[in-house]
């Protein structure tokens, strides 16, 4: 059996349980074996909902006093004794920071090894595996060993897909926890940014050196407006103190996954690709046919980005009327 750890918040699945859970079906097919999900702190009808239509065969649930609000401890000692209790052949997270974090507290209680940010798995003894590593410049083959493997798939490996009218078997799980798990715990939570994010954009408009300046981002902030999306921006932008880093698109910055990336003025070093590479189509908008971005993109405008955008602009407020 596999199971699958859904991080959940609010009531709504983390999108990189989804992709999880999309992934866990195809690594399930290899194994010839059933996708479980293990649902820790709630016991939601609509949680349940989502991880069956997601191929989920059976849910369990483990509610309990301490679990009040996510807390690593509590989360990896929930998975440990899952995994003691139920006898999963591996265990599968999404590659996310919260993802990561309760699979390698799992890990650290079940005293054996984690394979994080995987590509692509295959089940055998030993267990082999491609992940990701330094920020994703960097693809390993690996093997895992031991009595059950722990994983994580990497953010955006596998678009989520659901797998369509399906119901799942619910289980509820009882754990044993105490004061002593609850020592990292979200207490309380400040709203810093509402709507739509960088890292869930369906359009980025990201710039980079070329831009440049700080005053030069305007027209992409309103083709960004225009278009319902968000402005990125390479780490040199960041550097010359244009834009904050919570822009930064990149290795150190956000991966992003729109369906377009319109990349204005960026070279494309592998530091910012790592963060864009996700995009499911990208425009590039740049003086220099042999920059990287350029090569990489699904269009390229070979002009000067303070002529094009402007023209986009246009050319969107035309077709709206």
């Amino acid at each position: 059996m596999l199971l699958v750890v859904l991080d959940h918040d609010r009531g709504e699945l983390d999108e990189s349980t989804r992709e999880a859970l999309t992934f866990g079906r195809v690594l399930a097919a290899k194994m010839g074996a059933p996708m479980e999900a293990a649902l820790v702190g709630s016991d939601d009808g609509d949680l349940v909902a989502a991880a069956a239509e997601h191929g989920a065969a059976t849910v369990h649930t483990c509610v309990h006093e301490i679990l009040v609000d996510y807390g690593p401890d509590a989360h990896g000692s929930v998975v440990a004794q899952m995994v003691e209790a139920l006898d999963p052949a591996a265990v599968l997270a999404g590659g996310s920071d919260r993802g990561n974090e309760v699979m390698a507290h799992a890990a650290a209680r079940l005293d054996t090894a984690l394979a994080t940010n995987c590509l692509d798995v295959a089940p055998g003894d030993p267990w082999s595996m491609t992940r990701l590593q330094w920020g994703g410049s960097l693809l390993e083959d690996c093997t895992l060993e031991g009595d059950v493997a722990l994983l994580t798939c990497a953010v955006h490996a596998l678009a989520a897909a659901p797998a369509g009218g399906r119901r799942a078997e619910i289980r509820p799980f009882t754990a044993a926890l105490n004061e002593t798990h609850a020592v990292t715990m979200v207490r309380d939570r400040i709203v810093g940014e509402a709507g739509v994010t960088l890292s869930t954009a369906n359009v980025v408009c990201g710039g980079g050196r070329g831009v440049g300046s700080e005053e030069g981002f305007a027209p992409l902030e309103e083709l960004a407006a225009l278009l319902g999306g968000r402005v990125g921006c390479s780490r040199a932008v960041t550097n010359l103190g244009w834009r904050p880093h919570s822009d930064q698109v990149g290795q150190t910055g956000t991966r992003i996954a729109p369906e377009i990336y319109i990349a204005s003025g960026i070279s494309g070093a592998v530091q910012h690709w790592v963060g864009a590479m996700a995009s499911k189509h990208i425009l590039a908008i740049n003086t220099d046919r042999e920059a990287n971005m350029v090569a990489k993109a699904d269009w390229a405008v070979i002009a000067d980005l303070h002529e094009v955008i402007p023209a986009i602009i246009e050319e969107v407020r035309h077709r709206r009327g």
